[in-house]
């Protein structure tokens, strides 16, 4: 009986088109508002955590994938570096993709601030729309709280 159960199960699974078990839905903005209203006044909490770790996982995911990319396109267009010009280039990355990423954290920027500025947009600004993805919600807010200084005009 137990084998029998099993094949059902792997039959019920194999029937499920792909598209379904692979695709990932975005958290909506409304999504990520609901946990954010756990902030700050219950920050340790299961609901301010997410909120918390999910604003905290954009910046890294961000950081990450802009100097990645910028790296990317410029050894393209220099594939005839010598190691020094190299290094200067690889060293000074992180701050060259922020601006391309039009928003700049510097340094430090206590994390509790971000959250709290991000948090205060979503509930400012009306993300009301159906679909609405967090992710598009916490990059405008990163952009209209920290944006980058053009360090030809300082």
């Amino acid at each position: 009986m137990k084998f029998h159960s099993q094949w059902l199960l792997g039959i019920v699974l194999l029937s499920i088109p792909m598209q379904y078990v692979l695709a990932v839905t975005p958290l909506t903005a409304q999504e990520l508002i609901s946990h954010c209203k756990a902030f700050p006044d219950q920050a340790e909490s299961v609901d301010g955590q997410y909120c918390i770790r999910y604003i905290q996982g954009f910046i890294d995911g961000a950081v990450a994938t802009d100097t990645r990319v910028l790296l990317n396109v410029e050894s393209e267009q220099n594939k005839k570096e010598t190691y020094t010009e190299r290094a200067h280039r690889t060293r000074s990355a992180r701050d060259r993709a922020a601006i391309y990423a039009e928003f700049c954290l510097g340094d430090p920027v206590p994390l509790r601030e971000v959250v709290q500025n991000v948090v205060t947009d979503l509930n400012e600004r009306k993300y009301t729309e159906e679909g609405f993805e967090a992710g598009t919600a916490v990059y405008a807010s990163l952009r209209n709280n920290y944006p980058c200084k053009n360090p030809a005009t300082q």
